[in-house]
């Protein structure tokens, strides 16, 4: 970037900032300005893998996908793990194949295939690596949604062919088998069976490439309906490279218009005349051909093979015995028979399994993709290891008040949440992580007034107590009838799979949950009272059983539930919902009576998704609402403002960047600037300065999965991100974000105001486990220094000045009485810059060993002509004392300019020592440092002297 470019980046963020009532201009893509704050991953361990692959032949490298977590690579055989996708904009990986006559060529396929939640993430095409993973280029399909296998040509990489079954939101002419035979340079459609119909399965004969058989998957989603299955649910077959193609019916198969499903099919590699079909029925049936698809038998109908066929049917056949298969669905089985009989397998490193790959070369290989992460055999089965990523799809986040404070959220596929921001040891470790009660599903809301009491959803209505001191959790769920298996429209409440709760910010006493109504508790959940009417549109076709060809009828699909309630922080009684059915409702009054909102709404999508409502800190009368229209194959972006209780509304989105993951999951304002909104979409975190005229990424290091919900810590001001494939991030200090204005941009430098830093106290931890691929971050110890240069003192690649190049910016701590107390050396870079100072005077003299020691020749210098000093088993310390609390000058110099902040040190509120003990602490401490100096300096002339 040149010196001109970055200057007028920094010109536009200035128009960006000043022109809050401006109208929306196009989008700024140059985001220079924050470009070098970092987000830090605090964790949980991570769950769903929807894909997984290896080099053939090589038990050293795996690839696996995760569900909405990118693509993640052991070169080691598991040991260690990297991700190698981030880069990417679509994070939800639904196939990976090698290629068998060039391992170092490696497809994916995006978006996820298996499917029984809402969140279930789409993707933008195909990537393809020529190194191995190391690097990926986007090769097109981008409207495919998602590709669920890509099988490749086995002498000739270039051909390729991809399974794609498209969005299925709704109808679409990208569904289908697509093929490349230029390596992805340009592609075909060779199968399409119509609009509502995709590709769920692919199978290629290894002896002739020629041959082809997919399971086509009639499939349409919608909020209140997963419905899979239909006439243009079949098997097709090529026998010419996809040329044409000819659809299999009778000759033992399902007659043509017998309607299935999802349909999963491989061919035997030791027997290519043995085929296999895995058919969605009202019972799954596994057929078999022994003629290369000419006739079939149906083998069995065991429901070990394929429950809840959206969200499985897949299996595969190990490559030296054309009669075992492996069936991945929730539980893992084997047949030893051609499939006539299951055996469990004894495998237990995983549940709700989704992928399988056999090594076509090393039948006693094979990997499987699971909910838990993935497992790796190299003995049949014998014995498995367990790979756990940092892929954790978490539905919401929120922070109590502790210092430090902790994260609460729920996790997909395992539990519930409480870690620590700093852990205040060595780490954040998995030790440190404790369940609140609740489930997988749902919000995990903390009592933010005592610190103590924990609010915990889980799917079909179940909610508990969770205490932190105890840590016991109390069943307190508002009604006690388990709706599994029945229609919504049949149940007293409707639940939706991620019920909202909310804590009156202003009696925390007073808790609210949503059904189709609205309850309250005063009690802790002794009792509830309705304080509503049902607040969603009440419209019965939207409340059928769900799945189809086979009913599934699990909360994950109901078309009349509230999503979001939220009460105002700054007047009691205004409480605001959103329904999944596109209702907004506001009561005024507590409960008492209720005003639609909705049609004041202009260009809401009807039946979209009222995702969340965020009232205003600023105003009594505003709030604003993400709402989410992608089920109805709707991606745009949308974000709407009232400023007077839902009379009228403006629409504050429009200036969003445009593509397949555009639509809105969260939106968040600031607490301390009015005008600042965060936004979370299916791929990205986005930053508004101006209330929505425009907003601009706010990405920096964040990997591109989902961003699901969005939280401000008031007192430390950290942006708390949890996203849906990730897991939950924090970015440090927004205040300088928070400051951001005018003046600040207009001039050459500026040192934003400081948050008071503490002195914490390291804290004993639990140990972490040397080899796990979770590795949570503390935040640096000490105080976080921000200050922003524009390109005249900034140091740039194209700075023509080398001599300001080589010189830092320059950092001074004083103390309340002007001594300096450490100085520091900085970063010059265009737009924000962060240094951490760790509340420390400067170090002792460290002394510079020049000698070996008497009679030990063997002991060697370093190049630089010195050797450690080792100091084993004593109580010294090459760092300087901490300083004491108080307040401190920071003074930045860059060039000719020079910039002054004040700066509170606090005492650590957790540590029983008093002001007193600090002080004489601190003077025994500066005291040992001024004669470790003394000493160090002695003992460095004497070494030179001695050399």
């Amino acid at each position: 970037m040149n010196r001109t470019r970055t200057s007028l980046a920094l010109v536009g963020l200035l128009a960006l900032v000043t022109a809050a009532a401006a109208p929306a201009r196009t989008q700024q893509s140059d985001t220079t300005l924050w470009a070098h704050l970092r987000f830090r991953f605090v964790g949980p361990e991570g769950n769903r893998a929807s894909a997984i692959t290896g080099e053939p032949g090589n038990p050293m490298v795996v690839y696996v996908g995760a569900a909405s977590g990118g693509i993640w690579k052991t070169e080691d055989g598991g040991m260690q793990w990297r991700p190698v996708f981030d880069s990417e904009p679509a994070q939800a990986i639904g196939a990976l194949a090698v290629a068998p006559s060039a391992h170092n060529v490696v497809w994916a396929g995006t978006g996820e295939t298996f499917i029984i939640r809402s969140l279930t993430a789409i993707g933008n095409g195909v990537y393809k690596s020529t190194d191995a993973g190391r690097t990926w280029n986007h090769m097109g399909l981008d409207s495919t949604g998602r590709v669920g296998r890509i099988v490749i040509h086995p002498t000739n990489p270039d051909v390729v062919y991809a399974c794609a079954l498209g969005r299925a939101f709704g109808p679409a002419p990208d569904r289908g088998v697509y093929r490349t035979t230029d390596g992805g340079k340009t592609w075909s459609r060779v199968l399409f069976v119509d609009a509502n119909t995709g590709c769920a399965d692919l199978a290629m004969d290894p002896g002739d490439p020629n041959v082809l058989f997919a399971g086509m998957w009639q499939l349409e989603i919608k909020t209140w309906n997963l419905k899979s299955g239909g006439p243009g649910s079949g098997l097709w077959v090529t026998r010419d490279g996809g040329a044409t193609w000819k659809r299999l019916t009778g000759h033992g198969l399902p007659a043509a218009n017998h309607p299935v499903g999802k349909i999963a099919v491989a061919v035997a590699p030791s027997d290519p005349n043995r085929v296999y079909a895995l058919l969605e029925d009202t019972d799954p049936s596994l057929y078999r051909s022994d003629d290369a698809g000419a006739t079939w038998r149906l083998v069995s109908r065991n429901h070990d093979m394929a429950e809840r066929a959206p969200y499985y049917v897949r299996f595969a056949v190990s490559p030296d015995d054309p009669d075992r298969l492996y069936f991945v669905t929730v539980r893992f089985s084997v047949s030893l028979d051609g499939g006539a009989t299951l055996a469990r397998s004894g495998f237990g490193a995983g549940g709700d399994n989704h992928d399988i790959w056999v090594d076509p070369q090393n039948a006693d290989r094979y990997l499987i993709a699971h909910d838990g992460g993935a497992s790796m055999t190299l003995n049949r089965g014998k014995s498995y290891s367990r790979v756990v990523l940092p892929i954790a799809q978490m539905y919401h986040v929120f922070t109590d008040t502790k210092v430090p404070y902790f994260l609460y959220g729920n996790r997909q596929d395992d539990g519930s949440y409480r870690m620590p921001s700093n852990s205040l040891g060595g780490g954040i470790s998995e030790g440190l992580w404790q369940s609140i009660g609740g489930c997988e599903s749902g919000f995990g809301v903390p009592d933010t007034v005592d610190n103590v009491t924990v609010w915990s959803g889980c799917y079909d209505g179940g909610l508990e107590v969770f205490d932190a001191r105890t840590r016991h959790a109390r069943n307190v769920r508002v009604w006690p009838e388990a709706s599994y298996g029945w229609r919504p429209a049949d149940v007293k409440y409707r639940w939706n799979w991620t019920f909202p709760i909310a804590i009156s910010p202003h009696d925390h006493t007073k808790v609210y949950v949503g059904s189709q109504v609205v309850h309250q508790t005063t009690d802790g959940g002794a009792s509830w009272k309705v304080i509503s009417p049902d607040l969603t549109r009440n419209d019965t076709t939207h409340q059928q059983s769900s799945g189809g060809v086979s009913t599934d009828n699990l909360m994950t699909f109901d078309g009349a539930t509230l999503l979001a309630i939220a009460e105002s922080p700054l007047e009691p009684g205004v409480i605001w919902t959103g329904s999944n059915d596109g209702l907004v409702q506001v009561t005024r009054d507590g409960g008492v009576h209720w005003t639609d909102v909705t049609p004041n709404i202009a260009r809401l999508p009807a039946w979209s998704k009222i995702v969340n409502i965020a009232p205003s800190h600023f105003d009594k009368g505003t709030a604003y609402v993400a709402v989410d229209a992608h089920e109805l194959d709707d991606l745009a972006p949308y974000i709407y403002k009232t400023t007077d209780y839902g009379k009228t509304w403006r629409k504050i989105s429009d200036t969003f960047p445009r593509s397949a993951f555009s639509f809105v999951h969260a939106v968040c304002e600031d607490p301390a600037r009015r005008g600042l909104l965060y936004a979370g979409t299916e791929n990205g975190l986005f930053v508004t300065f101006d209330d929505g005229a425009r907003w601009l990424p706010l990405q920096t290091n964040l990997p591109h999965a989902p961003v699901v919900w969005i939280t401000v810590q008031p007192h430390f001001h950290d942006l708390v991100v949890a996203t849906y494939g990730r897991g939950l991030w924090i970015l440090d200090d927004v205040a300088p974000l928070e400051q951001l204005d005018a003046a600040a941009l207009a001039r050459r430098a500026s040192l934003f105001a400081l948050r008071p830093a503490y002195r914490f106290r390291e804290v004993q931890g639990v140990v972490r486990a040397p080899n796990s691929a979770i590795q949570a971050q503390n935040p640096p110890y000490g105080a976080d220094l921000t200050y922003s240069l524009a390109a005249a003192l900034a140091d740039t690649a194209s700075t023509p000045d080398t001599t300001r190049r080589q010189q830092p910016a320059r950092i001074a701590i004083l103390s309340a009485g002007g001594d300096t107390v450490r100085t520091l050396e900085a970063t010059r870079q265009l737009g924000l810059n962060r240094v951490w100072w760790d509340l420390r005077y400067a170090s002792p003299t460290t002394p510079q060993l020049r000698t070996p020691p008497p009679a030990k020749s063997f002991v060697r210098t370093g190049a630089d002509g010195t050797r450690p000093l080792v100091a084993w088993d004593l109580d010294l310390s090459t760092r300087g004392p901490l300083v004491p609390p108080g307040t401190y000058t920071v003074r930045v110099t860059v060039g000719d300019t020079t910039l002054n902040q004040p700066l509170t040190v606090l005492k650590d509120p957790n540590t029983t020592a008093s002001d007193a003990d600090v002080a004489a602490q601190t003077q025994l401490a500066t005291a040992i440092r001024a004669e470790q100096d003394s000493v160090g300096r002695i003992i460095n002339r004497l070494e030179w002297v001695r050399r």
